[in-house]
């Protein structure tokens, strides 16, 4: 069973860049999809960024350009850089592992491990 637990959440001001982390425990780490997705307050979950094995990358149009999506197999981690951090960035970011086939990577639903949670809030 693989267990997920990010870090790198925190408080930003616009303009600025984070960087969140995401390590996997418990499993193998080999072929799995890794993805994030973020809970804006008040907001459904939405897809941020995935990355396929072995690092075919997809992001979502609010993020393309700004955040960068990464992993070491080796340490069984994934990243996401977040630049020019805007206000509406503001959500709970959570990491997932899966095997999704590549047209349902970007839905929730198809992701069988997840992480607890970050928060990042991005003030203007």
């Amino acid at each position: 069973q693989v267990q997920l637990v990010e870090s790198g959440g925190g408080l930003a001001q616009a303009g600025d860049s984070l960087r969140l982390s995401c390590e996997a425990s418990g499993g193998t780490f080999h072929g799995y999809t890794a993805a994030w997705f973020r809970q804006p307050p008040g907001k459904d979950r939405e897809f941020v960024a995935a990355i396929k094995w072995p690092g075919t990358y997809y992001y979502g149009d609010s993020v393309k350009g700004r955040f960068t999506i990464s992993r070491d197999n080796a340490k069984k981690t994934v990243y996401l850089q977040m630049n020019s951090l805007k206000a509406e960035d503001t959500a709970v970011y959570s990491c997932a592992a899966g095997t999704p086939i590549t047209t349902t990577l970007r839905s929730h639903s198809v992701y069988a491990h997840w992480g607890q949670g970050t928060q990042v809030t991005v003030t203007s």
